[in-house]
Protein backbone atom coordinates (compact mmCIF):
# COMPACT_ATOMS: atom_id res chain seq x y z
CA UNK A 1 0.00 0.00 0.00
CA UNK A 2 1.52 3.37 -0.57
CA UNK A 3 1.78 5.96 2.32
CA UNK A 4 -0.04 9.04 2.42
CA UNK A 5 3.64 10.70 1.60
CA UNK A 6 4.97 8.73 -1.65
CA UNK A 7 1.12 9.37 -2.97
CA UNK A 8 1.46 13.30 -2.96
CA UNK A 9 2.76 14.78 -6.13
CA UNK A 10 3.96 18.35 -6.41
CA UNK A 11 2.86 20.43 -9.25
CA UNK A 12 6.39 19.94 -10.89
CA UNK A 13 6.02 16.33 -10.26
CA UNK A 14 2.61 15.90 -12.32
CA UNK A 15 4.42 18.16 -15.17
CA UNK A 16 6.95 15.93 -15.17
CA UNK A 17 4.86 12.93 -15.81
CA UNK A 18 2.64 14.64 -18.17
CA UNK A 19 5.95 15.10 -20.36
CA UNK A 20 7.52 11.78 -19.64
CA UNK A 21 4.16 10.13 -21.11
CA UNK A 22 4.00 12.73 -23.96
CA UNK A 23 7.70 11.71 -24.87
CA UNK A 24 6.91 8.09 -24.63
CA UNK A 25 3.63 8.18 -26.88
CA UNK A 26 5.16 10.20 -29.53
CA UNK A 27 8.68 8.72 -29.73
CA UNK A 28 8.35 5.33 -28.13
CA UNK A 29 11.04 6.16 -25.46
CA UNK A 30 13.17 8.10 -27.50
CA UNK A 31 14.58 11.46 -26.28
CA UNK A 32 11.57 13.96 -28.51
CA UNK A 33 10.88 17.01 -26.71
CA UNK A 34 7.40 17.49 -28.37
CA UNK A 35 5.26 20.55 -26.60
CA UNK A 36 2.23 19.93 -24.23
CA UNK A 37 -0.52 19.54 -26.93
CA UNK A 38 -3.33 21.97 -25.24
CA UNK A 39 -5.94 20.03 -23.54
CA UNK A 40 -8.81 21.34 -25.42
CA UNK A 41 -7.60 19.86 -28.67
CA UNK A 42 -7.38 16.90 -26.58
CA UNK A 43 -10.67 16.91 -25.38
CA UNK A 44 -12.06 17.39 -29.26
CA UNK A 45 -9.77 14.32 -30.22
CA UNK A 46 -11.31 11.90 -27.77
CA UNK A 47 -14.85 12.58 -26.53
CA UNK A 48 -17.31 12.69 -29.77
CA UNK A 49 -16.75 9.07 -29.87
CA UNK A 50 -19.08 9.12 -26.45
CA UNK A 51 -21.91 11.11 -28.47
CA UNK A 52 -21.66 8.66 -31.20
CA UNK A 53 -21.61 5.49 -28.65
CA UNK A 54 -24.91 6.83 -27.41
CA UNK A 55 -26.87 8.17 -30.30
CA UNK A 56 -29.16 5.38 -31.07
CA UNK A 57 -30.22 4.67 -27.92
CA UNK A 58 -33.54 6.71 -29.00
CA UNK A 59 -33.87 5.97 -32.45
CA UNK A 60 -33.30 2.32 -33.33
CA UNK A 61 -36.94 1.82 -34.68
CA UNK A 62 -36.20 4.33 -37.25
CA UNK A 63 -32.91 2.66 -37.85
CA UNK A 64 -34.54 -1.09 -37.96
CA UNK A 65 -37.23 0.43 -40.08
CA UNK A 66 -34.60 1.67 -43.24
CA UNK A 67 -32.66 -1.58 -42.58
CA UNK A 68 -35.62 -3.81 -42.65
CA UNK A 69 -35.09 -5.69 -39.48
CA UNK A 70 -36.97 -5.90 -36.36
CA UNK A 71 -35.62 -3.31 -33.47
CA UNK A 72 -34.07 -5.96 -31.27
CA UNK A 73 -31.77 -7.06 -34.42
CA UNK A 74 -30.65 -3.45 -35.13
CA UNK A 75 -29.64 -3.22 -31.14
CA UNK A 76 -26.40 -5.36 -32.30
CA UNK A 77 -25.36 -1.47 -34.11
CA UNK A 78 -25.09 -0.94 -30.38
CA UNK A 79 -22.91 -4.19 -28.88
CA UNK A 80 -20.95 -4.09 -32.19
CA UNK A 81 -19.70 -0.73 -31.34
CA UNK A 82 -19.35 -1.44 -27.66
CA UNK A 83 -17.37 -4.69 -28.47
CA UNK A 84 -14.78 -2.62 -31.11
CA UNK A 85 -14.45 0.53 -28.72
CA UNK A 86 -13.31 -2.41 -25.73
CA UNK A 87 -11.32 -4.73 -28.36
CA UNK A 88 -9.22 -1.71 -30.15
CA UNK A 89 -8.16 0.40 -27.34
CA UNK A 90 -5.76 -2.27 -26.09
CA UNK A 91 -4.69 -3.09 -29.78
CA UNK A 92 -4.05 0.53 -31.02
CA UNK A 93 -2.36 1.77 -27.61
CA UNK A 94 0.10 -1.29 -28.31
CA UNK A 95 0.65 0.37 -32.11
CA UNK A 96 1.09 3.78 -30.02
CA UNK A 97 3.54 2.20 -27.85
CA UNK A 98 5.41 0.68 -30.63
CA UNK A 99 4.91 3.21 -33.79
CA UNK A 100 4.50 6.98 -31.91
CA UNK A 101 1.85 8.95 -31.99
CA UNK A 102 1.38 10.24 -36.31
CA UNK A 103 0.98 6.28 -37.40
CA UNK A 104 -1.62 5.76 -34.77
CA UNK A 105 -3.88 8.89 -35.30
CA UNK A 106 -3.74 8.46 -39.36
CA UNK A 107 -4.90 4.86 -38.69
CA UNK A 108 -7.82 5.57 -36.60
CA UNK A 109 -8.39 8.90 -38.62
CA UNK A 110 -9.51 6.17 -41.93
CA UNK A 111 -11.00 3.82 -39.70
CA UNK A 112 -13.43 6.47 -38.42
CA UNK A 113 -13.37 8.20 -42.00
CA UNK A 114 -14.32 4.95 -43.62
CA UNK A 115 -16.51 3.48 -41.52
CA UNK A 116 -18.69 6.50 -41.50
CA UNK A 117 -18.96 6.62 -45.02
CA UNK A 118 -19.79 3.11 -45.09
CA UNK A 119 -23.11 3.71 -42.66
CA UNK A 120 -23.69 6.60 -44.64
CA UNK A 121 -24.14 4.30 -47.97
CA UNK A 122 -25.01 0.59 -46.44
CA UNK A 123 -28.43 -0.79 -47.17
CA UNK A 124 -28.22 -3.68 -45.78
CA UNK A 125 -27.53 -4.41 -41.76
CA UNK A 126 -24.13 -6.03 -41.84
CA UNK A 127 -22.30 -3.65 -43.86
CA UNK A 128 -23.89 -1.20 -41.35
CA UNK A 129 -22.31 -3.11 -38.74
CA UNK A 130 -18.98 -3.67 -40.36
CA UNK A 131 -19.06 0.46 -40.67
CA UNK A 132 -20.18 1.04 -36.87
CA UNK A 133 -17.28 -1.34 -35.65
CA UNK A 134 -14.86 0.43 -38.03
CA UNK A 135 -16.28 4.10 -36.55
CA UNK A 136 -15.46 2.31 -33.11
CA UNK A 137 -12.24 1.34 -33.51
CA UNK A 138 -11.09 4.61 -34.89
CA UNK A 139 -12.43 6.41 -32.22
CA UNK A 140 -10.84 4.31 -29.81
CA UNK A 141 -7.35 5.06 -31.41
CA UNK A 142 -7.89 8.69 -31.07
CA UNK A 143 -9.07 8.49 -27.18
CA UNK A 144 -5.84 6.07 -26.60
CA UNK A 145 -3.72 8.64 -28.38
CA UNK A 146 -5.66 11.71 -26.16
CA UNK A 147 -5.54 9.93 -22.70
CA UNK A 148 -1.73 9.02 -23.47
CA UNK A 149 -1.29 12.76 -24.21
CA UNK A 150 -2.62 13.98 -21.17
CA UNK A 151 -0.60 13.05 -18.74
CA UNK A 152 -1.92 14.93 -15.48
CA UNK A 153 -5.11 14.28 -13.90
CA UNK A 154 -6.23 17.50 -14.37
CA UNK A 155 -6.35 16.92 -18.09
CA UNK A 156 -7.57 14.14 -17.77
CA UNK A 157 -10.01 15.49 -15.86
CA UNK A 158 -11.16 17.72 -18.54
CA UNK A 159 -11.19 14.72 -21.37
CA UNK A 160 -13.43 12.53 -18.60
CA UNK A 161 -15.77 14.91 -17.87
CA UNK A 162 -16.04 15.97 -21.88
CA UNK A 163 -16.92 12.21 -22.35
CA UNK A 164 -19.46 12.18 -19.52
CA UNK A 165 -21.08 15.71 -20.96
CA UNK A 166 -21.67 14.56 -24.60
CA UNK A 167 -22.44 10.78 -23.22
CA UNK A 168 -25.18 12.44 -21.50
CA UNK A 169 -26.54 14.47 -24.19
CA UNK A 170 -25.72 11.90 -27.25
CA UNK A 171 -29.52 10.38 -27.06
CA UNK A 172 -31.14 13.63 -27.63
CA UNK A 173 -28.76 14.86 -30.32
CA UNK A 174 -29.07 11.63 -32.30
CA UNK A 175 -32.64 11.88 -32.03
CA UNK A 176 -32.83 15.49 -32.70
CA UNK A 177 -30.47 14.98 -35.84
CA UNK A 178 -32.44 11.88 -37.12
CA UNK A 179 -36.05 13.79 -37.03
CA UNK A 180 -34.62 16.68 -39.07
CA UNK A 181 -31.94 15.41 -41.37
CA UNK A 182 -31.07 10.97 -41.09
CA UNK A 183 -30.54 8.53 -38.49
CA UNK A 184 -27.41 8.20 -40.42
CA UNK A 185 -26.39 11.42 -39.14
CA UNK A 186 -26.59 10.75 -35.82
CA UNK A 187 -23.99 7.93 -36.41
CA UNK A 188 -21.82 10.08 -37.75
CA UNK A 189 -20.73 12.65 -35.14
CA UNK A 190 -17.45 11.33 -34.50
CA UNK A 191 -16.39 12.46 -37.43
CA UNK A 192 -15.68 15.85 -35.87
CA UNK A 193 -13.02 14.11 -34.13
CA UNK A 194 -10.76 14.68 -37.00
CA UNK A 195 -10.62 18.36 -36.63
CA UNK A 196 -7.99 18.01 -33.62
CA UNK A 197 -5.72 15.84 -35.89
CA UNK A 198 -3.71 18.16 -37.62
CA UNK A 199 -3.41 20.17 -34.67
CA UNK A 200 -2.26 17.21 -32.15
CA UNK A 201 0.01 15.89 -34.54
CA UNK A 202 1.68 19.46 -35.10
CA UNK A 203 1.56 19.62 -31.21
CA UNK A 204 3.21 16.67 -30.66
CA UNK A 205 5.48 16.33 -33.11
CA UNK A 206 8.87 14.42 -32.54
CA UNK A 207 10.96 11.70 -33.95
CA UNK A 208 9.23 8.33 -35.21
CA UNK A 209 9.36 5.78 -32.49
CA UNK A 210 12.40 2.90 -32.42
CA UNK A 211 11.88 -0.33 -33.07
CA UNK A 212 10.93 -3.01 -30.29
CA UNK A 213 11.27 -6.36 -31.76
CA UNK A 214 8.56 -8.28 -33.46
CA UNK A 215 5.56 -7.70 -33.20
CA UNK A 216 3.56 -10.00 -30.32
CA UNK A 217 0.91 -10.94 -32.39
CA UNK A 218 -0.12 -14.34 -30.80
CA UNK A 219 -0.89 -11.93 -27.21
CA UNK A 220 -2.78 -9.25 -29.10
CA UNK A 221 -4.83 -12.26 -30.32
CA UNK A 222 -5.49 -14.00 -26.95
CA UNK A 223 -5.96 -10.06 -25.29
CA UNK A 224 -8.73 -9.64 -28.50
CA UNK A 225 -10.53 -13.19 -27.85
CA UNK A 226 -10.47 -12.83 -24.26
CA UNK A 227 -12.11 -9.21 -24.43
CA UNK A 228 -14.65 -10.28 -27.13
CA UNK A 229 -15.80 -13.36 -24.54
CA UNK A 230 -16.40 -10.52 -22.09
CA UNK A 231 -18.10 -8.24 -23.61
CA UNK A 232 -20.47 -10.78 -24.86
CA UNK A 233 -20.73 -12.35 -20.98
CA UNK A 234 -24.19 -10.48 -21.14
CA UNK A 235 -25.57 -11.65 -24.23
CA UNK A 236 -24.29 -15.54 -24.82
CA UNK A 237 -23.09 -16.35 -21.12
CA UNK A 238 -22.65 -20.24 -21.70
CA UNK A 239 -20.41 -19.73 -24.47
CA UNK A 240 -18.51 -16.61 -23.11
CA UNK A 241 -17.78 -17.92 -20.12
CA UNK A 242 -15.88 -21.13 -21.33
CA UNK A 243 -14.32 -19.23 -23.90
CA UNK A 244 -12.87 -16.23 -21.30
CA UNK A 245 -11.70 -18.98 -19.09
CA UNK A 246 -10.21 -20.35 -21.86
CA UNK A 247 -8.72 -17.29 -23.47
CA UNK A 248 -7.75 -16.14 -20.11
CA UNK A 249 -5.46 -19.38 -19.75
CA UNK A 250 -3.60 -19.42 -22.58
CA UNK A 251 -2.96 -15.37 -22.84
CA UNK A 252 -1.81 -16.06 -18.58
CA UNK A 253 0.78 -19.05 -20.35
CA UNK A 254 1.79 -17.22 -23.12
CA UNK A 255 2.53 -14.45 -20.77
CA UNK A 256 4.56 -16.74 -18.70
CA UNK A 257 6.27 -17.84 -21.87
CA UNK A 258 6.91 -13.80 -23.41
CA UNK A 259 6.55 -11.80 -20.30
CA UNK A 260 8.05 -8.39 -22.75
CA UNK A 261 4.81 -9.19 -25.02
CA UNK A 262 1.88 -7.71 -26.31
CA UNK A 263 0.62 -8.16 -22.62
CA UNK A 264 3.68 -7.11 -20.27
CA UNK A 265 4.29 -9.33 -17.32
CA UNK A 266 5.30 -6.79 -15.16
CA UNK A 267 2.60 -4.16 -15.73
CA UNK A 268 -0.02 -6.82 -14.85
CA UNK A 269 1.95 -8.06 -11.36
CA UNK A 270 1.60 -3.94 -10.11
CA UNK A 271 -0.54 -3.97 -7.56
CA UNK A 272 -1.61 -0.02 -8.14
CA UNK A 273 -2.33 -1.07 -11.68
CA UNK A 274 -4.43 -3.88 -10.61
CA UNK A 275 -6.01 -1.71 -8.06
CA UNK A 276 -6.74 1.10 -10.39
CA UNK A 277 -8.24 -1.08 -13.54
CA UNK A 278 -10.47 -3.41 -11.30
CA UNK A 279 -11.96 -0.48 -9.55
CA UNK A 280 -12.93 1.37 -12.60
CA UNK A 281 -14.28 -1.86 -13.98
CA UNK A 282 -16.81 -1.91 -10.60
CA UNK A 283 -17.73 1.95 -10.93
CA UNK A 284 -17.76 1.91 -14.62
CA UNK A 285 -20.11 -1.42 -14.04
CA UNK A 286 -22.11 0.74 -11.40
CA UNK A 287 -22.46 3.82 -13.55
CA UNK A 288 -24.49 1.77 -16.77
CA UNK A 289 -26.41 0.02 -14.59
CA UNK A 290 -27.55 2.90 -13.49
CA UNK A 291 -28.14 4.79 -16.32
CA UNK A 292 -30.37 2.28 -18.07
CA UNK A 293 -31.87 1.45 -14.64
CA UNK A 294 -33.07 4.65 -13.22
CA UNK A 295 -35.42 6.39 -15.84
CA UNK A 296 -37.83 2.69 -14.97
CA UNK A 297 -37.27 3.65 -11.51
CA UNK A 298 -38.24 6.85 -11.48
CA UNK A 299 -41.27 5.86 -13.69
CA UNK A 300 -42.04 2.83 -11.51
CA UNK A 301 -41.34 4.18 -7.31
CA UNK A 302 -42.13 8.08 -8.15
CA UNK A 303 -44.49 8.34 -10.85
CA UNK A 304 -42.84 10.50 -13.51
CA UNK A 305 -43.16 10.39 -17.48
CA UNK A 306 -40.34 9.23 -19.51
CA UNK A 307 -40.07 13.10 -20.69
CA UNK A 308 -39.81 14.23 -17.11
CA UNK A 309 -37.17 11.65 -15.97
CA UNK A 310 -35.20 12.04 -19.22
CA UNK A 311 -34.85 15.32 -18.67
CA UNK A 312 -33.85 15.45 -15.23
CA UNK A 313 -31.16 12.32 -15.72
CA UNK A 314 -30.04 14.46 -18.47
CA UNK A 315 -29.28 17.64 -15.75
CA UNK A 316 -27.60 14.75 -13.44
CA UNK A 317 -25.34 13.58 -15.36
CA UNK A 318 -24.07 17.09 -16.82
CA UNK A 319 -23.39 18.16 -13.68
CA UNK A 320 -21.93 14.91 -11.63
CA UNK A 321 -19.33 15.11 -15.20
CA UNK A 322 -18.77 18.96 -14.35
CA UNK A 323 -18.13 18.10 -10.40
CA UNK A 324 -16.01 14.86 -11.62
CA UNK A 325 -13.28 17.43 -12.70
CA UNK A 326 -12.79 19.12 -9.56
CA UNK A 327 -12.15 15.55 -7.86
CA UNK A 328 -9.19 14.90 -10.66
CA UNK A 329 -8.16 18.48 -10.23
CA UNK A 330 -7.54 18.51 -6.84
CA UNK A 331 -6.20 14.65 -6.67
CA UNK A 332 -2.95 15.40 -6.70
CA UNK A 333 -3.37 17.02 -3.34
CA UNK A 334 -5.61 14.64 -2.20
CA UNK A 335 -3.47 12.19 -2.46
CA UNK A 336 -4.30 8.36 -3.81
CA UNK A 337 -5.79 6.89 -0.58
CA UNK A 338 -7.99 10.20 -0.15
CA UNK A 339 -9.13 9.72 -3.72
CA UNK A 340 -9.69 6.05 -3.37
CA UNK A 341 -11.94 6.46 -0.27
CA UNK A 342 -14.16 9.54 -2.12
CA UNK A 343 -14.58 7.60 -5.22
CA UNK A 344 -15.49 4.15 -3.38
CA UNK A 345 -17.82 5.84 -0.91
CA UNK A 346 -19.58 7.92 -3.44
CA UNK A 347 -20.33 4.86 -5.76
CA UNK A 348 -21.10 2.71 -3.03
CA UNK A 349 -23.87 5.12 -1.67
CA UNK A 350 -25.13 6.09 -5.15
CA UNK A 351 -25.78 2.15 -6.02
CA UNK A 352 -27.66 2.10 -2.61
CA UNK A 353 -29.81 4.99 -2.52
CA UNK A 354 -30.64 3.47 -6.23
CA UNK A 355 -31.97 0.36 -4.26
CA UNK A 356 -33.89 1.71 -1.83
CA UNK A 357 -34.56 5.36 -2.79
CA UNK A 358 -38.63 5.92 -3.85
CA UNK A 359 -38.54 9.99 -4.38
CA UNK A 360 -37.19 11.18 -7.95
CA UNK A 361 -34.82 13.74 -7.22
CA UNK A 362 -32.61 11.24 -4.78
CA UNK A 363 -32.83 8.83 -7.51
CA UNK A 364 -31.87 11.47 -10.32
CA UNK A 365 -28.53 12.02 -6.92
CA UNK A 366 -27.53 8.30 -7.53
CA UNK A 367 -26.90 9.16 -11.37
CA UNK A 368 -25.09 11.92 -10.38
CA UNK A 369 -23.26 10.06 -8.11
CA UNK A 370 -22.45 7.03 -10.10
CA UNK A 371 -21.09 9.51 -13.22
CA UNK A 372 -19.67 11.29 -11.08
CA UNK A 373 -17.53 7.93 -9.38
CA UNK A 374 -17.12 6.72 -13.02
CA UNK A 375 -15.87 9.81 -14.80
CA UNK A 376 -13.55 10.75 -11.84
CA UNK A 377 -12.59 7.00 -11.71
CA UNK A 378 -11.37 7.29 -15.38
CA UNK A 379 -9.24 10.88 -15.09
CA UNK A 380 -7.74 9.59 -11.89
CA UNK A 381 -7.27 5.83 -12.07
CA UNK A 382 -6.09 6.03 -15.45
CA UNK A 383 -2.67 8.28 -14.73
CA UNK A 384 -2.38 6.02 -11.29
CA UNK A 385 -2.01 3.37 -13.57
CA UNK A 386 0.43 4.67 -16.14
CA UNK A 387 2.07 5.90 -13.36
CA UNK A 388 2.80 2.55 -12.02
CA UNK A 389 4.90 1.46 -15.02
CA UNK A 390 8.26 2.67 -17.05
CA UNK A 391 7.83 5.30 -19.46
CA UNK A 392 7.69 2.74 -22.51
CA UNK A 393 4.70 0.67 -21.18
CA UNK A 394 2.56 3.63 -20.46
CA UNK A 395 0.28 3.86 -23.36
CA UNK A 396 -0.12 -0.24 -23.15
CA UNK A 397 -0.95 0.21 -19.48
CA UNK A 398 -3.71 3.33 -20.58
CA UNK A 399 -5.03 0.92 -23.07
CA UNK A 400 -5.25 -1.89 -20.69
CA UNK A 401 -6.95 -0.10 -18.28
CA UNK A 402 -9.19 1.61 -20.31
CA UNK A 403 -10.34 -1.70 -22.00
CA UNK A 404 -11.58 -2.71 -18.23
CA UNK A 405 -13.63 0.80 -18.43
CA UNK A 406 -15.00 -0.29 -21.39
CA UNK A 407 -15.82 -3.34 -20.11
CA UNK A 408 -18.58 -2.05 -17.36
CA UNK A 409 -20.39 -0.46 -20.85
CA UNK A 410 -21.15 -4.17 -21.68
CA UNK A 411 -22.13 -5.52 -18.04
CA UNK A 412 -23.99 -2.44 -17.09
CA UNK A 413 -26.82 -2.49 -19.32
CA UNK A 414 -26.98 -6.34 -18.95
CA UNK A 415 -27.37 -6.46 -15.02
CA UNK A 416 -30.35 -3.09 -15.37
CA UNK A 417 -32.07 -5.63 -17.53
CA UNK A 418 -31.73 -8.62 -15.39
CA UNK A 419 -32.31 -6.60 -12.16
CA UNK A 420 -35.34 -3.26 -13.59
CA UNK A 421 -35.59 -3.38 -16.94
CA UNK A 422 -36.87 -6.75 -17.66
CA UNK A 423 -39.36 -7.31 -15.15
Amino acid sequence: MTTSTSSRKSPSTSASTSAAIARTTTTGGDAGRPRLVPVLWLALLATPVAAAANAPVLILPDMAGSLGVATSTAAWLVAAFAWAMAVAIPLLAGLLRRRGLAPVLRLSSALLLGGTLLVAASPWLPLTLLGRAAQAAGGAGLVAAAMSLAGSARRMGVISAGFGMLGATGPLLGAQLSHTVSWRLSLSVSLVSLLAVPAVITYAKAPAAAPQGRFDARGAALLTLLATALVLLPHAPAVAVGSAVLAAALLALHVRRRPEGFVPAALIRRPLFLGSALLALALSTSYFTLLFAVPRLISDRAGWDSGAAGAGQLVALLTGSALSWLLAAGSARMGRVAVRTVLIGIGTLAALVAVFASHGPLLLLATMGGVFGATGANAVLSTHAASSVPDAQRPTAIGLFTLCYQLGGAFGPAIATALVLGS
